[in-house]
């Protein structure tokens, strides 16, 4: 034969062969398509990611995933229990890298020999067990032998044991529930548990967290509820795409709303529907009352934001309450100019309001890791005193330590004639208004969306947009000729009557910029808030002994606003409001008497008559917490 021929026959040989193999290998078309599972991370990942179910002491498995970087040895732990599901928090993009796959604050951590460690919390995506919404703790309210405390010790106990790569030490870490399931960590702790750092947490579901601001509901706590609690069909509550303030107001009392949405028998929903005032089941979860019976011995950096609209209660309450039964804990306060959670995000803006920089990378890197390193890593440099307080001065944009918190004295700014504001107790008069909760005042313009930006920034909301309405009321200073620098709770002593039997105050502190801002148009005229809070009039006498007002008697309501530092500047204003409504944040209070607000009927809901002292012996007054400038 020709030698191209003969070359031609060998090479199709060659070509047939792995053809014939590849026939071979043909799937029946019948052939089961699922497969047990897919391992996304390729051999080309710089990091490790493992997935594990660790037993607790009753034998449910809590599903845990741990991530870090190829390569690392004798590395400190950072872990997270979380509602929010494992696999999201430690699968972002599905990407090689480390720092897409996780968190942007977790990237210095890893990237600095973390491990850093997520698991769902009992009863949640795949973890195993019953899952009750912020499990109290073992004792009257929880008659099992297991909580968050328990969890978090067992889950620990695994990690020193079992984790190779690892110095056998943790910190634990997270915000808002994460945050709750933090400081729980901190009762009873593993010995291994060396920091905590618990950022938004939730504490207090009644006095000023999540579920109720001094007795008032927060309407928007059914959403979170259903999609946190259904495992099909949940998400949102199907209010449409319009308006929720009319929304809201077409349901009626927050117990029919419940129930025309078909969600009244969800428990995350009963429970607050049938704890309506601040009896056992609330006072026997407060956290920081938990923490304060305790002796605290992990370190804690427990922090917000100054405009936190989920949050603003627990982090500074549990610094109150330990500080006030143990004074030389180990527990300092951090606060940021940021929304719920914004210390984890980008921080150079809220809003319409611009700082110097990413103020919560610089509170990352300034303050979260050296507090961590320090205590958490082989071989540290020794720890640094810590401060009371790390807060950021927004006004002046200025980060500030303290070694006292509140870092302010009481000063009295009383209500005044002509809608005035004095530094000196005024002559005796009065305001009034009409309070009508067929027309609340919305906390939002309309049309309201309890959603996106328009609810991680409605703190920072212009409040132009009600003063002048006419069941507002607008107490404005003359202009201020040098600072005025506050730094703690603002107090409010409000001196106030209803022709009602019941009525809802919110007291508003604003900071009114001039005019006049060529530097920033933006902000000409803004009313910026600087500490919104409500209080439910029933609960005048204490909060576990609603009872009716006496209408046209004179009660001092008392109560604090959130947390701040702030510098009013000179050529600014001081103003504060006063209303009977912040809908629908807050659910309408019929101003009649009731048993249960929860449950008020269409009939129930009548206009009041509020009227609002000032000067004399019936002085109402914000207290501002000044600091000498």
């Amino acid at each position: 034969m020709r030698p191209t021929l003969l070359a031609g026959l060998a090479l199709s040989v060659v070509l047939a062969a792995p053809l014939a193999a590849q026939n071979a290998a043909t799937l029946d078309p019948m052939t089961n398509d699922k497969v047990a599972s897919y391992d996304w991370v390729r051999p080309e990942a710089d990091y490790v990611r493992r997935e594990v179910m660790i037993p607790m002491r009753d034998g449910k498995k809590l599903f845990t995933v741990i991530v870090f970087r190829k390569g690392t040895t004798d590395g400190p732990m950072l872990l997270s229990r979380s509602p929010y599901n494992a696999t999201g928090h430690t699968s972002r993009n599905r990407s090689q890298k480390i720092e897409e796959v996780l968190a942007v604050m977790d990237a210095p951590f890893v990237n600095d020999g973390y491990i850093r460690v997520y698991q769902d919390v009992r009863g949640l995506a795949k973890s195993e067990g019953d899952y009750v919404m912020t499990r109290p703790l073992r004792g009257p309210l929880n008659k099992t032998k297991v909580d968050h405390a328990t969890d978090a010790y067992d889950t620990i106990d695994w990690l020193v044991k079992n984790v190779k790569e690892s110095n056998g030490k943790v910190g634990i870490i997270g915000s808002s529930y994460l945050g709750f399931t933090s400081l729980m960590a901190l009762i009873d702790p593993h010995p291994a548990l060396k920091a905590a750092v618990p950022q938004s947490p939730m504490v207090d579901g009644w006095i000023g967290d999540d579920w109720f601001h001094n007795g008032a509901f927060r309407t928007f706590g059914f959403d979170y509820d259903l999609g946190q609690t259904v495992e099909k069909g949940g998400g949102e509550v199907p209010k449409g795409t319009g308006d929720e303030y009319t929304a809201y107001l077409g349901g009626g009392s927050a117990g029919e709303f419940a129930k025309r949405w078909g969600i009244d028998q969800l428990p995350s929903v009963r429970k607050p529907l049938e704890h309506p005032a601040y009896d056992s089941f609330w006072q026997g979860q407060a956290v920081d009352k938990l923490l304060a019976a305790r002796k605290l011995t992990v370190p804690t950096l427990v922090m917000l934001g100054q405009w936190d609209q989920e949050d603003s209660y627990g982090a500074p309450a549990v610094f109150k309450a330990v500080k006030a039964a143990q004074p030389d804990a180990p527990i300092t306060l951090g606060i940021g100019p940021w929304r719920h959670s914004g210390a984890n995000y980008e921080g150079s803006s809220l809003g319409p309001l611009k700082f110097e920089g990413d103020t919560a990378l610089q509170f990352r890197l300034n303050w979260i890791k050296p507090f961590l390193d320090c205590r958490v890593k082989s071989n540290p440099q020794p720890c640094q005193p810590m401060p009371a307080a790390v807060t950021y001065a927004t006004g002046t944009n200025r980060w500030e330590t303290d070694a006292k918190w509140p870092a302010g004295s009481e000063m009295p700014l009383y209500l005044a004639g002509n809608g005035g504001l004095s530094w000196a107790k005024p002559a005796a008069g009065s305001d009034d208004y009409v309070s009508d909760p067929a027309k609340p005042v919305p906390f939002l313009p309309r049309p309201v969306n309890m959603g996106g930006d328009a609810w991680r920034t409605w703190l920072v909301q212009d409040q132009r947009f009600v003063d002048g309405r006419p069941d507002v009321l607008s107490y404005t200073s003359d202009v201020l000729t040098k600072p005025v620098h506050i730094k703690g709770a603002p107090r409010v002593d409000l001196r106030a009557a209803t022709t009602g039997q019941d009525s809802d105050w919110v007291v508003k502190l604003i900071d009114v910029y001039p005019e006049e801002n060529s530097a920033n148009a933006t902000m000409a005229g803004y009313e910026l808030g600087i500490g919104i809070e409500i209080f439910r009039g029933r609960y005048v006498h204490g909060f576990s002994t609603p009872a009716p007002l006496e209408p046209g008697k004179t009660y001092s309501f008392g109560w604090s606003l959130p947390n701040v530092n702030h510098v009013f500047l000179p050529g600014h204003k001081i103003m504060v409001q006063v209303q009977s409504s912040l809908f629908p944040l807050y659910d309408r209070n019929p101003q009649t008497w009731v048993p249960s607000i929860m449950w008020a009927k269409p009939g129930d809901y009548k206009k009041a008559t509020q009227t609002v002292r000032w000067g004399g012996s019936e002085a109402s007054a914000v207290y501002l917490p000044v600091v000498a400038n």
